[in-house]
């Protein structure tokens, strides 16, 4: 027989919780007031950490979740570029048949469901340059309108609700 198989004990061993009824006086005789303090800092501490933790886990998949649909957006803002491209084709051939209108109304429908999803145009022509929502391609001098604002817009940008998807490439007026 070894030291230690003396310390176990015969028999069933009894379900009981982890914590029992003893009270706190007795353990902090049993292992001293101070060690017994330090202990319960360090649980207190340990269970901030763990709820902090849970509530970061949240926020990042609330996060993923309202952004999921970004990348496949990004994929697909080339057909809708097509589609715009093809309607205004349309419109200047003078192109009024029911295969124009059907492209223009696919692509109301789209514009539709974006929002529905969050995603929106972002709003550039004859707005003020701004380098967070716009690529500027190129520069150009006006007269009507003061240096920095956007002349032309020769792609749409789009956002997803506070997050830029694609930005817009304008052209901005120069001095």
């Amino acid at each position: 027989m070894s030291d230690h198989e003396e310390l176990i004990p015969e028999g069933p061993v009894e379900d009981r919780p982890a914590t029992e009824d003893i009270p706190i006086s007795t353990i902090e005789a049993a292992v001293g007031k101070a060690q017994y303090d330090e202990v319960v800092a360090l649980l207190k501490a340990t269970q901030a950490d763990f709820e902090n933790y849970q509530k970061r886990v949240a926020r990042e998949r609330d996060s993923e979740r309202r952004y999921a649909i970004s990348n496949l957006m990004r994929d697909l803002l080339p057909v809708l570029d097509n589609l715009e491209r093809a309607i205004n084709a349309a419109r200047k051939a003078g192109d009024d048949s029911p295969l124009a209108q059907g492209v223009a109304a696919t692509m109301a429908q789209w514009l539709q469901i974006m929002a529905r999803h969050g995603i929106t145009p972002i709003a550039a022509l004859h707005q003020p340059f701004d380098p967070n929502r716009h690529e500027a391609v190129a520069q150009q001098p006006s007269a009507d309108f003061p240096p920095g604002t956007v002349l032309q817009v020769l792609q749409p940008g789009y956002q997803i609700h506070d997050r830029v998807l694609r930005p817009a490439s304008v052209v901005v007026s120069g001095q």
